[in-house]
């Protein structure tokens, strides 16, 4: 089976008064590490779903527009409008709006207005369903996730609420962006230029059994290995690497990479080169969801010039005379 059309997700073939949800992966959040695609969605989106967070993040380069050209829904007489022009009557396209959450409604220098809705953990589902109908009534939704969206991100969640509702109606686009793995990897060096794969140390959907098991084959079959969600029982996964990986294998503990000065874990962006045997020692510097683990292999190497100390895993085992 092959796909057709130009636009991901089948909005080429789509009626014109439908709209596209776009999953929209804006890396750590920062404007210099968003992909332009992204900022583009974003910016001319009729309605964008954010958390808090990332809306903060996103006003930086007027992405949305600043709090002080954003105002309460109700008090913006009709909400938002697609290309700046007449907003969009979700009841003369036969749908029932009136349980949709109440956002703000921003206003860009250039007269173009979104609506702006806060996305929390707790409302996935409605706000799933949600963007649904804000589709069929003409909108382009925006739905942010952090990192990608396929790497523990949101894409998943929309296509699985797609077809629990029957919303084959609804296009879909993925917008990727920079996952954790990937800008924890360029603050350090060059970890990951070899095979590598992502564990995520969450047993929210799943047990630790499985998740053993998963870092043993990971350690087994020598993967670089980068650690998502370390403030859930990192001291065990190490313990679990250990078995079958030599304590001097280097390791990165990595706190908000991309995100400078406006990290949330720690003392925004920073990281530490330690060894898989001292790195449960390290402890302080897990400092919650922005934690990442980059385990090297046994042919990654401290390298060091005159600014700073970095990881690099050769391509294959290959050097110099190779290339």
């Amino acid at each position: 089976m092959t796909g057709n059309g130009s636009a991901p997700g089948g909005a080429d073939g789509a009626p014109d008064a439908v709209g596209t949800l776009y999953v929209v992966g804006i890396g750590p959040g920062l404007p210099h590490a968003m992909t332009q695609r992204a900022r583009d969605v974003i910016r001319h989106a009729d309605c964008v779903i954010a958390s808090n967070l990332y809306q903060e993040f996103l006003r930086r380069d007027g992405t949305i527009p600043p709090e002080s050209r954003t105002e309460d829904a109700a008090a913006a007489d009709g909400g938002a409008a697609p290309d700046g022009g007449a907003a969009v009557d979700p009841a003369a396209e036969g749908v029932d709006a009136a349980d949709w959450t109440a956002g703000n409604v921003g206003t860009h220098p250039d007269g173009e207005t979104v609506e702006i809705v806060r996305s929390s953990m707790g409302q996935q589902i409605e706000l799933a369903r949600e963007a649904f109908e804000r589709v069929r009534a003409g909108q382009d939704v925006a739905h942010v996730s952090g990192g990608d969206p396929n790497v523990y991100g949101k894409s998943d969640l929309v296509y699985l609420m797609a077809d629990e509702d029957d919303a084959d109606d609804v296009p879909i686009e993925i917008v990727p962006g920079v996952t954790a793995a990937l800008g924890g990897a360029a603050m350090v060096g060059a970890p990951l230029s070899n095979d590598f794969c992502t564990i995520s140390l969450s047993d929210k959907w799943r047990g630790w059994e499985e998740i053993a098991e998963k870092l043993r084959a990971a350690a087994v079959a020598d993967f670089s290995i980068v650690l998502y969600n370390c403030w859930r029982d990192y001291e065990r996964a190490i313990e679990v690497l250990r078995e079958h990986r030599t304590d001097d294998a280097p390791v990165a503990i990595v706190n908000d990479a991309g995100r400078g000065e406006a990290g949330r874990n720690l003392d925004d962006e920073t990281y530490t080169l330690t060894t898989l045997g001292e790195a449960t020692e390290h402890g302080d510097e897990v400092g919650g969801m922005g934690t990442s683990l980059i385990v090297g292999t046994h042919e990654t190497e401290v390298w060091e010039n005159d600014y700073d100390r970095f990881l690099v895993t050769p391509r294959g085992g290959r050097d110099v005379d190779d290339f």
